[in-house]
């Protein structure tokens, strides 16, 4: 029985990311320390060219070396405690699962939602952990009070999921669903404040914001905009999917009123993890997305009611947080826009290639969209990955078509070099058989 206790004892131990026993504390803290000890003196912009330090990062990954993975803005890969954190409590989960998940592993929540929360910059009460952008939108879309005739207003730039739903609400609901476009790359943060205010009109009610456009991204000035919308009495619902984990930012710096993110890109959290973050006293208003005891109840959890989860995912998102810290906010952000301009800078003037996105830090970091004259997006992607096993993915989307190409901080400049190569080789083609 002693034996049993101090078993048990050492399970509560184990639920928790953040404790001494974690398994970045025992696989990375030392070295990270060590290593950032050495580099004090760099800038996280001067750090972002360093690369001994990156070469340091990468190990902690497992990507496979026979296919170069340049489509991270979709889903990016964990490091490699990340992934055993999972495989750990799911062997944990399974030799008792009524028992460890519901009774150890769910006692890990509340310390990861206290991290999250310092991520994020807010207060904990405010976050709420769920499975990814797209169900953290919809519970704000589908549970958010609106009648017939309030307008809401959105972009046809925004991620398709999110146009769906409010879609649905304007034929379920009778509320009214405008869409602006935009010409991406835009470097003019008034241009598209003051295109969001042209559109307000005395129904309108809610504006819809993508911070990082999936397709081109195209960074989205949300404080201007929801600065402009508090004027005029209006709330805002960023979606927040590609710059969580990605860029230096607190939420609440933002001036929105709602906020979801996926946690598996770049924060690099386990595969279907997300998070919900609702302004305090908004919380209230919004009903469930699963149903729940107190739906009209303010505290946050009430959004949590998913029935039996993945416990372990949740484990991994706090080693992710442990390896994003690690790393650092901003060094993360400069090192992930420098690899974007490490090969974005060396195509754009190659004959017939184009670059859809900004190089200006202002208005870019990860993600940039190329395409070369004389050949269709699909021909592009396809040759990317069957001449060179370059993984990246065609977007043709309203008025954008490219290929969308997305590094993440375990992306050599090695792999960048064979991605500039098949490009000039791809338009050096294109160009001949035009010819």
């Amino acid at each position: 029985m002693t034996n049993r206790r101090k078993f048990v004892q050492s399970l509560g131990l184990m639920t928790s990311a953040f404790s001494a026993s974690s398994l970045f504390q025992q696989a990375h803290a030392a070295d990270f320390n060590k290593m950032l000890e050495t580099k004090q003196h760099l800038s996280p912009a001067q750090l972002a060219e360093d690369e001994d330090f990156w070469a340091f990062v990468q190990q902690g990954y497992t990507t496979s070396p026979n296919i170069i993975n340049l489509n991270n803005g979709g889903v990016s890969p964990s490091p490699r405690i990340v992934q055993e954190a999972v495989e750990r409590y799911n062997k944990l989960s399974n030799e008792g699962p009524s028992y460890f998940m519901w009774r150890v592993l769910d006692q890990g929540r509340e310390p990861l939602r206290e991290k999250l929360a310092e991520l994020a910059g807010c207060d904990k009460e405010e976050i709420a952990i769920n499975r990814n952008a797209t169900e953290a939108l919809n519970t704000v879309i589908f549970g958010i009070d609106f009648k017939a005739g309030d307008e809401i207003i959105g972009t046809k730039q925004d991620y398709p999921n999110m146009i769906n739903a409010w879609r649905q609400r304007a034929l379920r609901d009778g509320i009214v669903y405008t869409q602006l476009s935009f010409d991406f790359p835009i470097e003019n943060d008034a241009q598209i404040v003051d295109a969001f205010e042209k559109a307000i009109t005395p129904k309108t009610k809610l504006l819809h914001v993508t911070h990082i456009i999936n397709w081109v991204g195209q960074i989205m000035p949300v404080a201007k905009i929801c600065a402009m919308a508090k004027k005029h009495g209006i709330e805002v619902l960023v979606d927040g999917a590609h710059t969580f984990g990605l860029l230096d930012f607190k939420i609440p710096d933002l001036g929105c009123d709602y906020f979801g993110t996926s946690l598996h890109k770049f924060l690099s959290a386990p595969i279907g993890s997300g998070m919900l973050w609702i302004k305090k006293d908004k919380i209230e208003k919004i009903w469930p997305l699963v149903c729940n005891d107190k739906p009209r109840g303010t505290d946050i959890r009430k959004f949590e009611t998913l029935g039996t989860r993945s416990f372990p995912i949740e484990q991994g998102i706090g080693e992710a947080i442990n390896f994003h810290n690690a790393i650092g906010s901003k060094r993360k952000e400069e090192r992930i826009r420098y690899l974007k301009n490490y090969w974005t800078t060396q195509v754009k003037d190659v004959p017939g290639v184009k670059i859809h996105t900004s190089f200006k830090s202002a208005y870019s970091c990860a993600i940039a969209g190329v395409s070369i004259d004389g050949m269709t997006i699909a021909e592009l992607d396809s040759a990317l990955f069957t001449k060179y096993k370059i993984h990246t993915v065609g977007i043709v989307w309203e008025n954008i078509s490219c290929v969308r190409v997305t590094p993440h901080v375990y992306t050599r400049l090695k792999d960048l070099d064979k991605m500039v190569h098949a490009i000039k080789e791809l338009a050096a083609q294109a160009k001949a058989k035009k010819s």
